[in-house]
């Protein structure tokens, strides 16, 4: 039996957005305080993730916040030539307020608004939830540019994003700002369908967590919202369930090798980065999600 047009209509709505609102209002206004030991530096806050994307379900809580120092950028010269490498590095010049002092310094600052409920993690600093503010994940970050030529600093061309650390020292880095761009042209070319379809396959797999049919990780929203981004716009019908199944089938037979990220500056599934998802779980998702459709009670 498969899942009726109802559910699939209630999973396809957005989550509740006035609390994340006022949380995200009031972590950004103790990161951007005069008082800041970052202050006049050249830095940005703005949210990521499902409530930056308006593709959050009910059943989140975190927000997820970056701050970002633009005077300070890291780079990917690779795909240069060796002779524009050899620009780059004559050109560049080491910053003189570093990404460790401003993580230090943004820690700091949650720290004196937020006293113990701002604790370091793994990735991010958390906020912990406190009355009406819900918990939320800062990521202190550094801008990261992608370079595709370098003649010089009049003449050059990159792709900006972040990059941050974990705790064991490796480097992450991503382009948010394109990942939510290219999702909204998306949802705008598939007639307002992307993000709720998105929506009822976050919801679909919580519930199969919930149901032990699937392990907890085995499909992040931000995998789940590139997958999606990939269907073709004419495969978006006009109600759920033929959108659902016009998706799933596209999805569960295509060659999924090229698939690219929201931000089209990586491949989907990949087995050696960070930020690119297992094949392996890919498929494991979608052979469950079948399988809960057509065994729904």
């Amino acid at each position: 039996m498969s899942i009726p047009e109802a559910q699939l209509d209630t999973w396809a709505n957005i989550g509740a957005v006035a609390t994340s609102r006022d949380t995200y209002a009031t972590i950004k206004n103790a990161l951007e305080a005069s008082d800041v030991a970052y202050a006049g530096r050249n830095y940005s806050v703005f949210l990521q993730g499902s409530y930056g994307n308006d593709t959050n379900v009910w059943s989140e809580s975190d927000v997820d916040i970056v701050i970002v120092l633009n005077d300070v950028y890291f780079h990917d010269i690779d795909s240069l030539p060796d002779a524009e490498k050899a620009s780059f590095n004559q050109a560049w010049v080491a910053a003189t307020y570093t990404y460790p002092e401003f993580k230090r310094d943004v820690l700091a600052q949650l720290k004196k608004h937020f006293g113990r409920d701002a604790d370091p993690g793994d990735k991010a600093i958390a906020v912990a939830a406190n009355g009406n503010r819900r918990k939320a994940d800062v990521i202190v970050a550094a801008q990261y540019r992608r370079y595709h030529r370098f003649q010089s600093l009049s003449n050059e061309d990159y792709a900006t994003g972040i990059c941050f650390w974990d705790g064991s020292g490796v480097q992450i880095a991503n382009y948010p700002k394109q990942h939510s761009e290219n999702l909204t042209r998306k949802h705008q070319a598939t007639a307002g369908w992307l993000k709720p379809t998105v929506r009822i396959f976050k919801n679909m797999r919580n519930r199969m967590v919930a149901d032990r049919k699937i392990v907890a990780g085995l499909a992040p929203s931000y995998y789940l919202e590139g997958l999606l981004y990939n269907v073709p716009a004419d495969r978006y019908a006009q109600n759920c369930q033929d959108t659902f199944v016009n998706c799933f089938d596209y999805l569960h037979s295509a060659d999924r090798t090229d698939f690219v990220c929201a931000n089209e500056q990586y491949y989907l599934l990949r087995e050696d980065s960070p930020v690119t998802w297992r094949a392996a779980k890919c498929s494991a998702f979608l052979d469950a999600v079948a399988d809960y459709w057509n065994n729904w009670r």
